[in-house]
């Protein structure tokens, strides 16, 4: 199955080299083609160029791009879509004045979200997760990771991570599995965090392991949740089993998460919105990703993360959604780059390479994945007819898509 897209006003993200990421700055540059022809062959980019040097060649099918952008779809590294029901009253409650904090001492926040998965059959978690899945898809998202985290105990861990299988297998995209089991301290465990501890590692991790249920592991490192030294445990535990870092630090404060991080070679660090010089510095000598969650600052009212410092030290930056019930109730990664824009100060150029290559490093995607490079994955967003690509975070309430392409495939 051969498709030509032809007239392309712009086509974005043209990397001749199977680039890895994109650091500092070099994160300001966004190479493109104007006025530009680009051929699908089955699931793969196959060629592409100016509409002055068109191709010769017979296809099955021809579509007029006139007017319309292409860009590699989203790449979202963080997202918590496998959930049970939803939590609005806590919005209320928040809005009434209560913090993230008071709603989770009193039960709510991750906990009820765990009592709520644990009560709600399997199928039924993978008909709601699956339906989120299809709404990110349409929104421009092709490759997507997914954490567990609300389960909290062995059985329901496991049962959010089948669901998380059961998408990878349904759907055409990447799906990349989390194991998120040290989420939070499970009210049982409350005054024996450590013995809770002791079940994911010693319990939960090799079973998931030995059903091969997931890639990644991850741990909320953050007061009032896991310590730095449940940190070093959990993942050099995970270590034996091949699973890889990829790790929640600094949404509230900068405890030494991401140190903790880099010494276990994580391949990213995830929230940082609050960040010092050491945790800078200490990320200048590895190959660890950070990603911001700028939805998730929207949402809480908390600080964004400082893109600025992190990327004028020279460092990659990624952007994801964090995508859950709680404090992301939405998987859209077109606001996620028009907030970048506006609150974090990103300019377009760095937004869509954050989106694009730096998130789909943060899942090992960026062989195959993430721009628009022959031989890549046909994974692809085509606009409505829009003046330039900066329309896509300043109008930040548009849905600027015409539709959205998996494997070569409409969606």
């Amino acid at each position: 199955m051969k498709l030509l897209f032809s007239n392309i006003k712009e086509l974005l993200q043209v990397r001749e080299e199977k680039i890895l990421k994109v650091s500092g700055t070099d994160m300001k540059e966004l190479p493109s083609i104007k006025n530009a022809w680009l051929l699908i062959e089955d699931d793969r980019i196959e060629a592409y160029d100016s509409m002055d040097n068109p191709p010769d060649i017979e296809v099955n099918e021809k579509i007029d791009a006139s007017g319309k952008i292409i860009l590699p779809s989203w790449c979202d590294s963080h997202t918590h879509i496998v959930y049970a029901g939803n939590r609005e009253q806590e919005f209320a409650d928040r809005i009434n004045g209560l913090s993230y904090e008071e709603i989770a001492n009193r039960g709510g926040g991750i906990l009820n979200s765990a009592k709520t998965l644990q009560e709600t059959p399997e199928e039924e978690v993978y008909k709601q997760s699956a339906k989120r899945l299809e709404e990110v898809m349409k929104l421009g998202t092709g490759a997507v990771e997914i954490k567990s985290g609300y389960g909290l105990t062995e059985e329901a861990e496991l049962k959010m991570l089948r669901v998380i299988k059961k998408l990878r297998e349904n759907y055409e995209l990447p799906v990349k599995a989390t194991f998120l089991g040290a989420h939070a301290i499970p009210k049982d465990y409350k005054e024996r965090p450590q013995e809770y501890m002791d079940l994911v590692i010693n319990e939960i991790l090799p079973k998931v392991a030995e059903q091969e249920l997931a890639e990644y592991i991850d741990i909320f490192c953050e007061k009032g949740y896991f310590t730095v030294e449940d940190t070093h445990k959990l993942l050099s535990a995970a270590k034996e089993y091949g699973l890889k870092p990829k790790i929640h630090v600094n949404q509230f404060n900068a405890i030494g998460g991401v140190k903790a991080g880099v010494e276990h070679n994580a391949l990213s660090v995830d929230h940082l919105e609050v960040m010092n010089d050491e945790d800078i510095e200490i990320l200048k000598n590895s190959d660890t990703m950070p990603v911001a969650l700028p939805s998730c600052s929207l949402f809480l009212s908390i600080p964004y993360t400082p893109a600025r410092k992190i990327m004028d030290a020279g460092l990659p930056l990624a952007l994801a959604t964090d995508f859950n019930p709680g404090s992301t109730p939405s998987g859209n990664m077109n606001l996620v780059v028009s907030l970048a824009c506006i609150k974090m100060k990103m300019t377009p150029e760095e937004a869509i390479n954050a989106a694009t290559i730096n998130g789909a490093y943060a899942m090992e995607l960026s062989e195959s994945h993430g721009s628009i490079t022959k031989g890549k994955k046909a994974n692809l967003i085509v606009t409505k007819e829009i003046p330039s690509y900066t329309f896509l975070p300043y109008a930040f309430g548009t849905n600027s898509i015409d539709s959205v392409y998996v494997n070569g495939k409409l969606v």
